[in-house]
């Protein structure tokens, strides 16, 4: 195992309305909320979290075609960073060019971002 599913993180155009949603549609309580991210858990708490980020000029996804895909990726918790990347990359992800102190984004082997992050203080 090289790290812990953190997130399922789902790009919208409106993070609080769609949070409010899938609350609604599941039961989940909201838990995290501002203008650009909103996060929700499933009844009992714990993980899960679905989350839901902000993306300007955005364009769902046409469902069945993949002409505008399905938008969202998974959140990885690691404990370093070194270590988890030799192994996403040994298995056959590549780096995408964007990280950030907390978190590392790369592409699984169809393309699919994910990001590889350190857990929170």
């Amino acid at each position: 195992m090289i790290g812990t599913l953190e997130l399922l993180i789902i790009d919208c155009p409106e993070p609080q309305k769609l949070a409010r949603f899938y609350s609604e549609l599941i039961g989940a309580e909201i838990v995290g909320f501002d203008t650009d991210w909103a996060e929700i858990v499933p009844p009992g708490g714990g993980r899960p979290i679905i989350a839901f980020q902000q993306v300007e000029r955005y364009t769902p996804p046409r469902w069945p075609s993949q002409d505008v895909p399905q938008q969202m990726h998974l959140d990885v918790k690691v404990e370093d960073f070194e270590v988890a990347e030799a192994a996403v990359l040994a298995l056959g992800a590549t780096k995408a060019g964007s990280e950030t102190p907390t978190f590392r984004v790369y592409l699984d082997p169809a393309g699919h971002p994910f990001c590889l992050i350190m857990p929170g203080d």
